[in-house]
């Protein structure tokens, strides 16, 4: 809008909507619905996702498996409302299998409230983080081209999630696994980010997954987090694990 030197009101005038609208996109970072912004972005000659991404439309994948509810292209296509608002759907189980994932703590600086709120209902919790200590996680951050970066990342991520530990109904552990994919399983639904190597997990697919009957692949899914799970260290108030 600066270069092209408009204003709400000259913008909002060109597209047919009141300024205010415009407004609350340029200073909340609000979305408009996809028409409006198509014309938004064709006044101002940008692409309409470079503009708003959370309008990227997932592709529908029923005709490939009862399962796959969607596909992304990559993670970075998703509002981390995605994440929030499955995590938040939770009634009987929530499991977390990453390297880090701090960005949805970034995004959503009430995750492990939120969290420990769902494990007062009942709901297990389980989370699941890369251990910064271990060969196979160190690999994964050279493999990224982000060297030592993931081991930062993951003694973030440790930082953030301590405190639900001795939480009743969570349970905190690290792993020294190779993940193929990131996993964040919410009851008989779960978004499977994949691991390309030489890519951050925020540039790699995802897919979303609804246990279905006949189907395979959710319970692929859920069986490679216990797996992992499995092997992981439990992580105490202390420190230790």
């Amino acid at each position: 809008m600066t270069a092209g030197g408009w204003t709400h009101a000259t913008l909002a005038l060109e597209v047919g909507i009141d300024p205010k609208s415009v407004e609350r996109w340029v200073n909340l970072g609000r979305v408009p619905r996809q028409r409006t912004a198509v014309r938004a972005a064709e006044v101002l000659q940008e692409d309409v996702h470079a503009l708003w991404p959370a309008l990227r439309q997932a592709r529908t994948a029923r005709a490939v498996s009862p399962e796959l509810v969607a596909l992304y292209e990559q993670r970075a296509d998703l509002p981390v409302s995605v994440f929030v608002d499955l995590l938040g759907s939770a009634r009987e189980r929530i499991d977390v299998l990453v390297y880090a994932a701090i960005f949805l703590h970034e995004a959503y600086p009430r995750l492990s409230d939120s969290l420990r709120e769902k494990a007062g209902t009942g709901c297990r919790v389980r989370i699941c983080i890369g251990d910064p200590d271990r060969e196979n996680v160190k690999a994964r951050g050279l493999e990224e081209r982000y060297g030592h970066g993931i081991e930062s990342r993951c003694r973030l991520a440790l930082m953030h999630y301590r405190p639900l530990v001795g939480v009743p109904g969570v349970e905190l552990r690290t792993h020294g696994t190779t993940l193929y994919n990131s996993l964040y399983r919410v009851d008989d639904q779960v978004l499977v980010n994949a691991h390309v190597w030489g890519l951050n997990a925020y540039a790699a697919p995802v897919w979303h997954l609804r246990r279905a009957k006949g189907g395979r692949m959710f319970d692929g899914y859920a069986d490679s987090f216990q797996a992992v799970w499995d092997t992981g260290r439990e992580v105490t108030a202390d420190g230790t694990d």
